[in-house]
């Protein structure tokens, strides 16, 4: 057994147990390696410590309300929360972006373009974005996790591959496999995503 699952398991335990500075030491040891995560995802360096923060205050909630199972891979779980909280910070990002004229749908002489998105198209779109999570969440978990990173997180492939410890061609090929499945299911279920 790997002694730093072994020793992050006996922290953990200890934690558990009431010694609070044991939590202290467990973030300790993996901070350098998730806040690098955060950083190269995010260029923000205020925006990154905040989501760092952020991380770990999940985590310890997570841990405190007896919601985590020590599964030997305390990194990898953190990571996850740092990737899903870097995707809620792009996400929010995205809303509260300034809409110039032209993206607002006026052209020069201030009139509406003719193209103009209905109510319908906003529901379709909703209804097909619900549809695709869907099925990326049916997928197995090393394809969905290379989905999520490349189309939510904007990740390249060799930024995957560094973050999943894998080579390039792997990422790819995860990939490859995870727009197989996709299609196959969209076959299976009938379902009309245009």
């Amino acid at each position: 057994m790997n002694v730093q699952v072994s020793s992050d398991r006996a922290l953990l335990n200890a934690y558990l147990a009431g010694n609070r500075g044991a939590i202290s030491e467990l973030i300790d040891r993996h901070s350098r390696r998730v806040r690098d995560y955060i950083r190269m995802m995010v260029k923000d360096r205020d925006a990154a410590d905040d989501i760092f923060q952020e991380t770990f205050i999940k985590a310890v909630r997570v841990i405190d309300e007896g919601r985590y199972t020590d599964s030997g891979k305390f990194l990898s779980w953190v990571l996850r929360i740092a990737h899903n909280q870097v995707i809620d910070y792009f996400r929010a990002q995205r809303q509260n972006r300034a809409v110039t004229e032209a993206e607002a749908g006026f052209d020069m002489l201030g009139t509406l373009k003719f193209a103009e998105r209905t109510i319908e198209d906003d529901i379709v779109c909703a209804q097909i974005e619900q549809d695709i999570r869907a099925l990326v969440s049916q997928l197995p978990e090393e394809q969905r996790e290379v989905v999520m990173m490349r189309y939510y997180a904007g990740m390249s492939f060799k930024e995957i591959a560094e973050q999943t410890d894998v080579s390039i061609n792997t990422a790819l090929g995860r990939m490859r496999y995870a727009l197989i499945n996709l299609r196959r299911m969209i076959k299976e279920k009938n379902l009309v995503l245009s």
